[in-house]
């Protein structure tokens, strides 16, 4: 079944709300009018129970010759309240009995039969009369007394019955008040939404930098339009950066992909020697290489903008992993005539053949290094030297890649692992790359829960820290460890 809408679901709601609201109001003024019909019956009683009391007193001190029976007879006989009385003595004679008292005949009993103290009451019908009773006893001079008065109810019932009529004809047209209320307080409460919802249909991907307005009032409405335009501000951060990256990427591909047509429309335009065509090839071969390196780091940061799975962080030998690019790139910085040679800064407890296992992955590891040591390769002119280390303490592993190249400005240092960032001082935009390397280096240190630290120093060189925490549980074998780790 298809939930209703929240408008729909609102009024019911309110309605709900509204008409149990106002049906408990209703019973509430019924039983509030009950009780004071009661509580004003009983008040009634207890002042007649004292002008009897005060009878009967003065019966005591003034004495007559005419009994007793016959002096109450001539004082309550035409009193409405006596219409219901009746006295009995405590040896059992009547004192007094009203006419309707001796017609109806309720049973009295003696005042020793009765609770001192305290009075009982209780109802009894005679003809078309509802009779409510009060019985007491009284005590004077040792004499005790048995007291009951009577009241008809049926103007309070009457009167009970018509209010609860009236309510009874007043309830449809308080529902019908509680659904009228609840649609409008529904709209009401709703408005601000709809007003949001109209707001967020006139945004698309060519205004994302419109947002939607907040309330001032500080509540719901105002915090959802707040955390909406905080998404909006991602989405539009987001949305610049894919369109900025596809930018520069297609910028970064033209020049490769210009210099390589240049290349082979050269070679094209007359016949050349077999030593002309190997220096063309040769060029179109730089170029190719060139793309491939910048195609791979696209795709590598294009995951990791994406919700690709967290790495598997297992125990890789640091230091054979510095050995390993250190002897891939022993050849490339001999050609361009710098020094490369590794260290490790161990203290007392560490021998220099220990090996030096972290948490990490060895591929992401082993891609980090090669970038930093390309990124010093660029930047170090020949003569200059680099040097890899490996800086261990009790918990962790520092791996250094320092160069004596051209450094970086300090006010530029924050903004090198940008994607497509390059140094302004730097104008050899063939020898700087792309822009990516570092960026995807910085990717990879987050994702060993890490920063790469940088020091340098324009004109002395620079120098890049990577901390990892150490995994101090030696593995059985170097050979078993590279097993688990390709495995």
């Amino acid at each position: 079944m298809k939930p209703l809408p929240i408008r729909i679901r609102l009024t019911v709601w309110y309605s709900v709300m509204f008409a149990t609201a106002a049906l408990l109001l209703s019973l509430t003024n019924w039983w509030m009018l009950r009780r004071t019909i009661d509580a004003t019956l009983h008040q009634d009683f207890e002042e007649r129970v004292d002008d009897i009391r005060a009878q009967l007193r003065q019966f005591s001190t003034q004495p007559s010759a005419v009994p007793m029976q016959a002096r109450f007879d001539a004082i309550y006989r035409f009193r409405d309240d006596g219409k219901w009385l009746q006295v009995l003595a405590a040896d059992g004679t009547w004192i007094y009995r009203s006419q309707r008292m001796i017609a109806a005949n309720p049973p009295l009993a003696l005042p020793a039969s009765l609770p001192s103290g305290s009075s009982t009451g209780s109802e009894f019908r005679h003809g078309t009369r509802l009779v409510r009773t009060f019985s007491t006893v009284i005590a004077l001079e040792g004499r005790m007394y048995s007291v009951e008065l009577g009241a008809s109810l049926n103007k309070q019932q009457v009167l009970l019955h018509q209010f609860g009529l009236e309510l009874l004809i007043l309830t449809p047209l308080v529902l019908l008040a509680a659904l009228i209320a609840g649609h409008a307080m529904s709209r009401k409460a709703l408005e601000p939404v709809s007003l949001i919802a109209l707001e967020a249909r006139r945004i698309s991907d060519r205004n994302l930098d419109l947002r939607l307005p907040v309330p001032p009032t500080d509540d719901e409405i105002s915090h959802l339009s707040a955390t909406l335009n905080n998404m909006l501000a991602r989405i539009d951060a987001g949305y610049r950066s894919v369109r900025d990256f596809t930018a520069n990427a297609s910028h970064e591909l033209r020049t490769p992909l210009a210099r390589l047509r240049t290349e082979v429309e050269v070679a094209l335009l007359r016949p050349r020697t077999d030593e002309e065509y190997r220096d063309t090839l040769l060029h179109v071969q730089n170029s190719a290489e060139e793309m491939t390196r910048l195609t791979e780091n696209l795709l590598a940061l294009a995951r990791t903008g994406s919700e690709s799975p967290a790495i598997k962080l297992v125990p890789v030998d640091l230091w054979q992993l510095v050995l390993t690019a250190s002897a891939e790139w022993s050849s490339i910085t001999s050609h361009l005539h710098l020094s490369l040679r590794t260290e490790r800064v161990r203290d007392s407890r560490h021998s220099s053949e220990e090996p030096v296992f972290v948490l990490g992955d060895h591929s992401l590891l082993l891609r980090l290094l090669r970038i930093l040591l390309d990124n010093a390769c660029k930047f170090t002119p020949a003569g200059g030297s680099i040097v890899v280390a490996v800086e261990l303490s009790r918990t962790s592993a520092t791996l250094k890649v320092q160069d004596s190249g051209i450094g970086i400005p300090g006010n530029e240092q924050h903004r090198i692992f940008e994607r497509f960032y390059r140094v302004e001082a730097d104008q050899d935009q063939r020898k700087s790359g792309s822009g990516l390397g570092l960026s995807l280096a910085a990717w990879i240190a987050a994702q060993h829960e890490s920063t790469i630290h940088l020091e340098s120093v324009v004109g002395s060189g620079s120098c890049f820290k990577l901390s990892l925490p150490r995994f101090n549980t030696v593995p059985l074998s170097t050979e078993s460890l590279k097993q688990d780790e390709y495995a």
